[in-house]
């Protein structure tokens, strides 16, 4: 199925593209890849003056949850730029950075009211989680009632499993599932 986007109501959010999420292991895309392709897609973005998003999590200030496992030990040091995005996904001037504090970029942010204000009706997401960070915004995202496109080939996650189930089970239930290509594409 062919993919049109309106530049004027589509907007680009790239998730979790930071130092302490990057240096992780992931799969089946490594990070240096992941970053490669949202770069590209800002970079296409930026050339037709489209709304770029930049969503970290302030690993130093996330929120507390009472939960069976922990993703790190709350007592571990973290790098003092753990939380910075990586030089290489491309964030520049005239870009929008959202911090948030969970897995959601919606949850307890202003994203959905800086999206609102720009008459944005669709979302491109990319980044690292696929399950987590990215899978948390789209169901969040389709349940404010944005359209959701979810660029496969820039995303990855903790395993390669993780990463399919997502793409093949859940996205294509509540996204579409296109590559940065097909994205890219059009954009023309």
């Amino acid at each position: 199925m062919s993919l049109q986007l309106d530049p004027h109501k589509t907007t680009l959010v790239l998730i979790d593209l930071q130092n302490g999420i990057v240096a992780r292991t992931i799969h089946p895309y490594a990070s240096t890849a992941v970053v490669e392709q949202c770069r590209s897609m800002a970079e296409a973005f930026r050339s037709r003056h489209m709304n770029i998003v930049y969503v970290h999590v302030d690993l130093g200030n996330l929120l507390p949850l009472i939960s069976d496992l922990h993703l790190r030990d709350p007592n571990a040091a973290l790098s003092p730029n753990a939380s910075d995005l990586v030089p290489n996904a491309g964030f520049q001037q005239g870009d929008l950075l959202v911090t948030k504090r969970h897995w959601s970029a919606f949850g307890q942010t202003a994203l959905e009211t800086i999206l609102r204000e720009r008459g944005v009706e669709t979302i491109i997401l990319a980044g690292i989680s696929t399950n987590f960070g990215v899978e948390s915004t789209a169901r969040h995202a389709v349940a404010l009632g944005f359209q959701v496109i979810i660029a496969e080939n820039a995303c990855s996650s903790v395993s390669a499993d993780a990463h399919r189930f997502a793409m093949e089970t859940i996205f294509p239930l509540i996204a579409r599932v296109r590559t940065t290509e097909e994205i890219i594409d059009a954009l023309a």
